[in-house]
């Protein structure tokens, strides 16, 4: 299982590398990138924010709960933190499965509880502003910009 939080750029051959797996005949990426438009708001750039060693404890839980709950032979989750540009890949999750079914359901379920639940915050910045527009309301922790 790769779980990491980086400011690195995120590399997918590398998230598939860590789940490949001679038991599965699916492998399932998904990447989450900055678009330059929010909400009819042209958006210049994202910062993300996060408690690492929080988040990355978090991403490994949904994990072993999404190869428990799918039967997934290996999940990778990595999430990008720092200044991203448009067009940057922030968001990368790999799930090796025995089939595509199971690879693609619980590849849709991994993204929205990584969303949900992971002590990530994104901070949008556009031509005239910027706000902290996502986090994991459900744990109840501000953003950094709200503390």
């Amino acid at each position: 299982m790769l779980i990491r939080v980086t400011r690195d750029p995120l590399v997918s051959q590398q998230a598939i590398d860590a789940v490949a797996s001679p038991r599965a005949g699916a492998i399932n990426v998904f990447l989450g990138v900055v678009r330059d438009n929010n909400l009819g708001r042209e958006v210049r750039y994202l910062d993300y924010e996060a408690y690492p060693s929080m988040a990355e404890k978090v991403m490994r839980e949904i994990a072993e709960e999404s190869i428990r709950k799918f039967g997934f032979e290996d999940v990778a989750v990595l999430h990008r933190t720092g200044k991203l540009e448009i067009g940057e890949t922030s968001l990368l999750i790999a799930v090796s499965s025995g089939h595509r079914v199971e690879s693609f359901e619980g590849g849709h379920w991994l993204v929205n509880e990584i969303k949900k639940r992971v002590p990530v915050w994104k901070k949008e910045v556009w031509a005239d502003g910027e706000s902290w527009i996502e986090g994991p309301e459900s744990l109840g922790i501000q953003a950094p910009g709200q503390r």
